[in-house]
């Protein structure tokens, strides 16, 4: 049975957590998403383990199933063309990269939109596009500790804890997940494509 984003086509520049989870889903529901990875270390998590299974990382696997991975050097004008290429027979793009990058690769979305002014592009931050931490880097414990949730999770006489897993990244992925979800019926009804920002 097809799945309800059957014929949607998301291309995922995305690492580590956040936005290869939030992929993962929209290809749970039957997009197809082509993940974009380094021509030479590939997503960075492909190396972190243990645990392994068969000899891949297992949290590499555990956020990135129901994907096609090919290897693109985006700094490239070949690579840079092939992008723009996926990208306008495409409805989604997923990035993480660090605020602006795209943008100066000549790949950020009102340089994209020329060719597919349906595009849908979400960006995952750690800080946003504007304001005195956009640049810096977003990692899921800098944000629990930022936020202070490490201040009320651990015990009542001990110092803050991290939480177990990485829940920043893990409610970030599902909240861009969200945004992509309501992107794609708002351009159903209006045929406008937008940039999601999410942090």
């Amino acid at each position: 049975m097809k799945g309800a984003l059957d014929g949607i086509r998301i291309i995922d520049t995305s690492r580590v957590l956040a936005g290869p989870f939030c992929s993962m889903i929209l290809g749970d529901l039957g997009a197809e998403v082509i993940k974009i990875e380094h021509p030479e270390s590939g997503d960075e998590t492909r190396g972190w383990g243990p645990p392994y299974a068969n000899g891949e990382s297992a949290y590499y696997l555990s956020a990135n199933r129901n994907k096609q991975s090919i290897t693109l050097n985006l700094k490239s004008e070949q690579g840079k063309e092939i992008f723009r290429k996926l990208v306008a027979a495409g409805d989604v793009v997923v990035e993480n990269f660090k605020t602006g990058t795209l943008e100066k690769m000549g790949l950020g979305y009102e340089q994209l939109k020329v060719t597919n002014p349906k595009l849908i592009m979400a960006s995952i931050t750690g800080f946003g596009l504007t304001g005195p931490y956009k640049g810096l880097p977003g990692y899921d414990y800098i944000i629990q500790a930022m936020s202070g949730l490490m201040s009320i999770t651990g015990e009542t006489e001990g110092s803050p804890m991290k939480v177990g897993v990485a829940i920043a990244d893990v409610l970030t992925g599902l909240y861009t997940c969200i945004g992509i979800l309501s992107a794609l019926h708002h351009r159903d009804r209006t045929g406008e494509g937008q940039k999601l920002i999410f942090r």
